[in-house]
């Protein structure tokens, strides 16, 4: 029994000094170091690829607060366990910003380690501070009023709920047309509310901010410009040609749409709505039945004589006339006395013959004169 003890103790001794000699063979991080913004950090490092032919490398990172390291009995917690990741977020951590940590990662490779590489962290010394979160400008006459938002932490906070002597370094100057470096006036201030005092009417200024600790000399990046023109004393003659011209902008504006709007109107009326209309049998089917009492147009190439079987030309047939008897004279009526009286009605009665039938000569021949120029020609389709 007590030999088999003896065997099992010298090989666990030799398992784990074979293990020490594989843990040695592979090579820890290096460049270890730190990315952080007000309550962000991230822990980033380095490692040499080649020193190793396994693809399958990872790497753990721990942290612990210093106090508990000094105590006999303390566990480490873990940040990022077997990540393939060159870099460990720590924000999720929630690190207390005036505490001091230790912060330590090694690589891994199947069941071999390489030894740790350890670093100390106190957020409140290290954690950069970043510029305000916003920065607004209202001007006010010959004032500018500065609204400055301070920057947030990692939970949406403000920064200066753990950084108690945070300030702000206000840099603002007046904007060159000719693109010259102006020297920039400064304003240092505690508050999130500053107003610009005593500026030029009229004047277009830029003004950038910054985020600034002196307890541990922090300074954050300049805000964005912003820049903005100053107002002054409106006179009543500028209000009066203020208003006539928006005026007469307007007015303007509005003639011009109503004219637009008016030849659009006459121009879709004498399209659609013309002045000379068709007659209403024009604007009926022209396809009607030949039947139909409706005229309708006829082509160029008139197909009127396809319809036409027989062309007669006839004389327009004379009219017989009755010759007309000479008016008749007034009988004078006398008694008749004597025999002359009765020779004279004899005499009378003669030449009233030979009247006559002149009379029937010339009736005849105008007859026939007018027979013979006027006569026509029936056409019978």
């Amino acid at each position: 029994m007590f030999c088999q003890h003896f065997v099992f103790l010298l090989l666990s001794r030799f398992a784990w000094r074979h293990a020490s000699n594989v843990r040695a063979e592979l090579p820890p991080p290096h460049n270890v170091g730190l990315i952080t913004l007000n309550t962000n950090y991230t822990l980033k490092w380095d490692w040499d690829e080649t020193a190793s032919e396994n693809q399958d490398v990872s790497f753990s990172t721990q942290y612990i607060s210093i106090y508990k390291l000094k105590s006999m009995k303390h566990n480490w917690s873990d940040a990022c366990d077997n990540s393939p990741s060159k870099s460990c977020d720590l924000t999720w951590c929630d690190l207390h910003y005036l505490g001091i940590y230790m912060l330590r990662v090694r690589a891994n490779e199947n069941l071999s380690h390489s030894n740790w590489v350890e670093k100390e962290f106190c957020p409140e010394k290290h954690a950069a501070v970043g510029p305000p979160s916003k920065v607004k400008l209202a001007p006010t006459e010959n004032n500018l009023d500065v609204c400055i938002s301070p920057p947030l932490a990692s939970s949406k906070n403000s920064m200066k709920n753990v950084l108690t002597k945070l300030y702000y370094y206000i840099a603002y100057w007046e904007h060159s047309v000719e693109k010259q470096v102006l020297q920039p006036q400064i304003v240092n201030t505690n508050s999130n509310m500053v107003t610009l005092r005593d500026l030029k009417p009229w004047t277009l200024y830029c003004v950038s901010v910054q985020s600034r600790s002196d307890l541990h000399n922090k300074s954050s990046k300049f805000y964005l410009p912003h820049c903005i023109h100053t107002e002054g004393t409106i006179h009543w003659w500028q209000t009066v040609l203020y208003f006539l011209g928006s005026l007469l902008m307007g007015g303007s504006a509005v003639l011009l749409l109503m004219y637009i709007h008016f030849r659009c109107y006459m121009t879709f009326k004498a399209t659609f709505y013309p002045l000379i209309q068709l007659p209403p049998f024009f604007q009926k089917n022209h396809l009607d039945t030949l039947g139909s009492d409706i005229p309708c147009l006829l082509s160029m190439e008139s197909e009127a004589e396809g319809f036409c079987e027989k062309v007669t030309i006839c004389a327009k047939p004379m009219e017989y006339q009755s010759p007309k008897a000479p008016p008749m004279s007034p009988l004078h009526l006398e008694p008749a006395s004597s025999g002359q009286n009765s020779h004279q009605g004899t005499r009378r009665s003669r030449d009233s013959g030979v009247y006559s039938t002149e009379g029937s000569k010339s009736q005849q021949q105008q007859l026939q004169l007018n027979n013979s120029q006027s006569s026509s020609v029936d056409l019978f389709c």
